[in-house]
């Protein structure tokens, strides 16, 4: 009961997208309407609006650190199974993607990954970021950090924790980052995917 109480708690922490919750209390125009549609930081960068994707990237990460936390103290506290944590990060992972609470029209998860990462291990978290910041210091496409952080993600937690229940939510939580950047890998497979900073093309993005 207590596991999956969590589970499900996990889900709607998860499903609070702060791309549009941001962008609504800051009168900015909806995510899904400009630039790549996807209510993400990087997406809310686009309007030109520095402290909107802040506090985006704020939200969506702390939101997948404060799921595995709360999975941790179901664990320790009330005696849930150890599976508990892994299927919570998972939970959260897949409620940013297909939230309830804005039509199931969610992000990709490149910051939520990232919160559940470093509430995982700090090492873990702290290796991946560091793969995406060298990937988009490098080229100025968060598309391409994203991928590069996701196939880094399973490598690095299998090589300080070796293979257990959390590394299997780690590779599903990498897949669907992967699967929710296909459109993305198209672009830059052609050459035309966008980069870092560059504002939307919509009359309804302030300039």
């Amino acid at each position: 009961m207590i596991a999956g109480s969590a589970v499900v708690a996990a889900y709607l922490i998860g499903s609070l997208s702060f791309a549009v919750i941001v962008s609504r209390a800051l009168g900015l125009p909806d995510p899904h309407s400009y630039g790549s549609g996807n209510p993400g930081a990087t997406n809310v960068l686009r309007t030109g609006k520095k402290a909107a994707a802040v506090l985006t990237l704020l939200g969506d990460a702390g939101k997948g650190y404060a799921a595995v936390l709360l999975a941790r103290v179901a664990e320790l506290r009330y005696g849930a199974p150890e599976l508990v944590v892994p299927a919570c990060a998972l939970a959260c992972f897949a409620g940013h993607l297909w939230p309830v609470f804005f039509r199931f029209r969610g992000g990709k998860g490149v910051a939520t990954a990232g919160g559940i990462l470093l509430a995982v291990d700090p090492w873990l978290g702290g290796g991946v970021l560091a793969a995406w910041v060298l990937v988009a210091a490098a080229f100025r496409i968060s598309s391409l950090a994203a991928l590069a952080a996701a196939v880094f993600a399973p490598l690095w937690y299998a090589w300080l924790h070796g293979a257990d229940l959390m590394l299997g939510a780690v590779i599903a939580i990498a897949l669907l980052l992967v699967y929710r950047h296909k459109a993305n890998l198209r672009r830059l497979l052609s050459g035309e995917e966008g980069h870092i900073g560059r504002r939307a093309r919509n009359p309804a993005a302030p300039r």
